[in-house]
């Protein structure tokens, strides 16, 4: 998978050369709106709410978020038809799993979210330190990307709660790259996701998604609303590692889930721009 948006295509020739910027940036700022004053009006006294209120807040929390970010994605299949969008059925009945992906797009995480109403993740700590935001993510039950420092306890505390976690049905969602691809093609994987697996004795989920670069480029602050594409998420293998297996390794499990996430990548690199 050669370039940085290898499958996006730039058909806009129905459009004057000078409405598509526009069209873009308008959209781009619908979908901000969206994440300011829609998440203000609509959803923080949800927020509010489950924060005060007896009873599984991080649950509660995690719910809202999956609803959120719905909402968003309902958002851009109003205001972009051209990005047509098509989430493998098989993912909606994972649960209790580690479920690991490539990284092409800062939606990426967003969209696994609106997927899964019963998740966690590992957040940059840089993120943590934003008001109100970094509050939300810490009662969402995140993980903190520390291994020393303050964060280093809350991590310590998230891997203790995780067995009973994924045993209760919640998945942890990962992106092992740790940084989003600029070619498409799958990196070196990170081991921290593998090793709370083997933890846990928990399943391994891998799922694959194309094309979401095409709509939020990297290095880009204007969602692509114009341009024909389509963002495929699927689920290319579920497994329960050999974790007793005398000759199970951390390595092989790394080298398996790698080559899942890049014979899978490489199946969508065919799904083009439009359906």
């Amino acid at each position: 998978m050669n370039g940085a948006a290898p499958n996006c295509l730039e058909d806009r020739r129905t459009l004057p050369r000078w409405l598509a910027p526009v069209l873009d940036l308008a959209a781009t700022l619908i979908l901000w709106l969206y994440f300011t004053v829609g998440f203000v009006i609509c959803f923080a006294p949800f927020y509010l709410l489950a924060a005060f209120r007896p009873g599984n807040r991080t649950s509660s929390f995690q719910r809202l978020n999956h609803l959120f970010y719905r909402g968003f994605f309902g958002l851009c299949r109003v205001i972009m038809p051209r990005q047509q969008w098509r989430i493998d059925p098989a993912l909606k009945a994972v649960a209790g799993s580690v479920v690991v992906c490539n990284h092409l797009s800062y939606i990426d995480p967003l969209l696994l979210i609106s997927i899964f109403p019963r998740h966690t993740t590992i957040v940059k700590n840089r993120l943590l330190s934003i008001p109100i935001f970094g509050w939300m993510l810490r009662l969402s039950g995140y993980l903190p990307a520390a291994s020393q420092g303050p964060e280093a306890e809350r991590m310590l505390q998230r891997l203790e709660d995780m067995p009973g976690f994924l045993a209760a049905g919640g998945n942890l969602i990962v992106f092992p790259e740790g940084t989003r691809s600029r070619d498409g093609a799958v990196g070196a994987l990170n081991p921290g996701a593998f090793k709370i697996a083997r933890l846990c004795r928990a399943p391994v989920a891998v799922a694959v998604i194309a094309n979401s670069q095409c709509l939020f480029t990297p290095g880009r602050f204007r969602f692509n609303a114009c341009r024909a594409n389509t963002i495929t998420v699927t689920l290319v293998e579920a497994f329960v590692p050999a974790y007793d297996d005398p000759d199970f390794s951390l390595k092989g499990l790394l080298e398996r889930v790698r080559t899942c996430l890049t014979q899978g990548a490489q199946r969508l690199e065919g799904v083009k721009g439009t359906p």
